[in-house]
């Protein structure tokens, strides 16, 4: 029996899914304990007790100088910049990707530029943003669509390019248009191919968004996270690493939900 066919069932799955996390969480109590245990007022693994309770000071207690729940403001402006930058990503990527991919004179002038503007690391543009936009939403904004467009452009360029060729071939035999294909031929089965590429756009899109936070914002989770951690505030900084995964995780899971639904076929096509 070699390894490589070896597949868990599903029970034993979920239980090796969960070790590495179960392990990590016992390694951070064990070692919190000791540093508490040799010194009760250490702040860098502070308990389980402490984040809880300041998770309820954030999350559900008014804050007196703004008066509002601070976690669930930032939560809001945080994801209303990501949300709106990932939607001016997806509507450019999937029309240039398209456009990129099908038509080769569109390629020629386009695929060059893309490929070299998505090696270009977007947070040494950030300088740049807040000189020419200002300090204000835009900059957040648009440093998130400079890091992720290309990339994703690139991405769906290709999969138009690794489309069958034969479908184009008969498309036109049956006298389809270049916007006829590009609309019933192209279109179906890109779509589903964007949701993969915006699925793994999540994570640099959410490191975009904090770093832009950190430097110059007065809201938002990333921007809270620098501002407490001159206090060694790991009870609160804790607490919003983690909201930020489950964020994350619940955008990737909406995704996949989305896919499936809306595609069916796709997924039956992946098992094959």
């Amino acid at each position: 029996m070699r390894l490589i066919n070896i597949r868990p069932g599903r029970q034993l799955a979920f239980y090796m899914a969960a070790l590495p996390f179960v392990l990590v969480a016992i390694a951070y109590f064990v070692g919190s304990e000791a540093r508490l245990a040799e010194n009760p007022n250490d702040k860098l693994l502070p308990a389980l007790t402490s984040m809880m309770q300041a998770v309820k000071q954030m999350a559900f207690q008014v804050d007196a100088r703004t008066g509002n729940y601070l976690m669930w403001t930032d939560t809001i402006a945080s994801v209303i910049r990501l949300v709106s930058a990932l939607a001016i990503s997806t509507a450019a990527a999937l029309l240039l990707g398209i456009v990129i991919g099908l038509l080769p004179s569109a390629n020629a002038l386009l695929g060059p530029f893309v490929s070299v503007t998505s090696m270009v690391p977007p947070l040494a543009l950030l300088p740049i943003l807040f000189i020419v936009m200002g300090l204000g939403e835009n900059s957040k904004i648009a440093l998130i669509v400079i890091g992720t467009l290309p990339c994703i452009i690139r991405d769906l360029s290709m999969k138009v390019q690794e489309l069958p060729r034969e479908q184009l071939i008969k498309a036109q035999t049956l006298g389809g248009s270049t916007w006829q294909i590009a609309l019933r031929v192209v279109l179906p089965q890109i779509l589903p191919r964007l949701i993969d590429s915006l699925r793994l756009q999540l994570g640099p899109a959410w490191l975009f968004l904090i770093a832009a936070e950190a430097i110059a914002s007065d809201s938002g989770l990333g921007y809270r996270i620098f501002l407490v951690r001159r206090y060694l505030a790991m009870d609160i900084i804790i607490p919003y690493v983690i909201w930020i995964t489950l964020l994350a995780f619940a955008m990737d899971f909406a995704l996949r939900l989305l896919q499936r639904k809306a595609f069916p076929w796709f997924a039956s096509v992946r098992a094959e």
